[in-house]
């Protein structure tokens, strides 16, 4: 397992359509540990494939109650079918950074996936875990959470952005 570099908006990677996964191998398992070890070192709840440049359709989703012992699932060529309610919640990204705001999302969802050896799965989430979920199948579709907020909160953090990586440079 290895800990690899997350990308960070304004990087054009992050806007890309990532493609479906058809070879359900070692090397794809190798890479979903290496989502997972990425992810908790960051810290964080949920990692998509592009968010470390891989453009293909794979998420990490951390499915613990947040006291309990880590412990994460994979979802392969995730689809939300249906969703239903609504729920504003905070929300914050790994290649978002220095920003979290209010973001809309469905209350209760259904996906359709696959798991690392290509088997289907269908499941409804809710709550928490959906949200988490519909933010990384985001992330496959190149939509950022900053997407779904009103046009000026997403000009102001445009603006605070540029502060960042000026300081930075």
């Amino acid at each position: 397992m290895a800990i690899r570099t997350i990308l960070t908006y304004p990087n054009p990677i992050l806007r890309q359509k990532t493609g479906k996964v058809t070879t359900f191998d070692e090397e794809l398992k190798k890479l979903a540990d290496d989502m997972a070890e990425t992810m908790y070192d960051a810290p964080g709840i949920g990692l998509a494939a592009n968010q470390i440049g891989v453009p293909q359709q794979i998420i990490v989703v951390d499915i613990t109650e947040p006291d309990g012992d880590k412990e994460f699932t994979v979802f392969v060529n995730p689809v939300i079918s249906e969703g239903e309610g609504s729920v504003t919640d905070e929300e914050g990204c790994l290649s978002v950074v220095e920003y979290t705001t209010q973001v809309k999302r469905f209350r209760k969802i259904k996906v359709t996936a696959q798991d690392l050896d290509g088997n289907p799965l269908e499941f409804e989430a809710e709550d928490r875990f959906a949200r988490i979920i519909q933010h990384e199948v985001d992330h496959l579709l190149g939509k950022l959470f900053i997407d779904r907020i009103s046009s000026l909160k997403r000009k102001l953090y445009k603006k605070k952005l540029k502060k960042i990586l000026k300081s930075q440079a």
